[in-house]
């Protein structure tokens, strides 16, 4: 089993689950705490329109991709904190106009396009080295803004009437947290591609809740669970031939079925 990790593709793929791991229990805890998947969901599927004018326009993708979620982030974000009725439907527009920009975008774009799926399903058996160290810079970027402004997090996350009389900027720290998902999203399209992002998202997290209440301890442990699937799902991947995204989604959902059966022993137990 060991020599499966001596492999230098297997040592980068390793290196860059655990580093979206981090940001994805870090993030992934503010989005179920906030109930704000739905969001999640539109940014992931919006990210595809920045793909999109990486390939019209010939410049890397991942970048498109960063600016395009960026974007679509802090638009929805306003949506959601400004028109409260229709919102949803609203979202779901701008979910579905970002998805067709960059369908309509590459195939405007001449010539062949062969990694075009590694962005819909994950490709996190051929991230190089270079971009191990933007998924750092990115991890870093996340981890620094969090822990600065955690308690303004935690205040607009359980009670903003409060919040907004404690003088905390509510909306400008929203808009902070849409922008951490964007960032997320588009290092996990690395890993399990933008299909399977929330699930990658959400599904740590959600385990992490059945378990623990303090916001600390569940980013802690919703980021150990989502090393532990993303080695599981490399080593199975690798085993048995499989998609590593997909097979990575599995481990973490046959654990979430698992915890949520524990779920009630546990309680008893305590």
């Amino acid at each position: 089993m060991m020599e499966v990790w001596q492999l230098e593709f297997m040592q980068n793929a390793l290196a860059a689950g655990v580093l979206v791991s981090i940001a994805c229990g870090i993030v992934g805890t503010l989005v179920t705490v906030n109930r704000i998947v739905f969001i999640s969901g539109g940014i992931v599927h919006a990210a595809y329109g920045g793909i999109g004018l990486g390939y019209f326009f010939r410049f890397d993708p991942v970048w498109g991709a960063i600016g395009f979620s960026l974007v679509a982030g802090l638009v929805m974000g306003a949506v959601q904190r400004k028109t409260r009725q229709r919102a949803d439907t609203i979202i779901g527009v701008i979910w579905a106009i970002g998805m067709a920009i960059g369908i309509i975008l590459i195939d405007l774009t001449p010539g062949y396009k062969g990694d075009l799926m590694s962005y819909l399903f994950g490709s996190i058996l051929t991230v190089p080295r270079s971009e191990l160290l933007l998924l750092l810079f990115l991890d870093l970027a996340i981890v620094i803004t969090v822990s600065l402004l955690y308690k303004e997090l935690l205040a607009i996350s359980f009670d903003e009437t409060f919040a907004s009389v404690r003088n905390v900027p509510v909306d400008a720290i929203y808009m902070l947290l849409m922008c951490a998902i964007a960032v997320t999203v588009v290092m996990l399209m690395q890993v399990v591609g933008l299909i399977m992002v929330v699930a990658l998202l959400t599904i740590p997290a959600a385990i992490a809740e059945l378990f623990v209440k303090d916001i600390k301890w569940m980013m802690l442990l919703a980021s150990l669970f989502g090393i532990v699937f993303n080695t599981a799902g490399l080593w199975l991947s690798y085993s048995f031939n499989l998609t590593s995204g997909a097979t990575i989604i599995l481990v973490a959902g046959a654990a979430y079925l698992v915890a949520l059966a524990a779920k009630p022993l546990v309680s008893n137990w305590q």
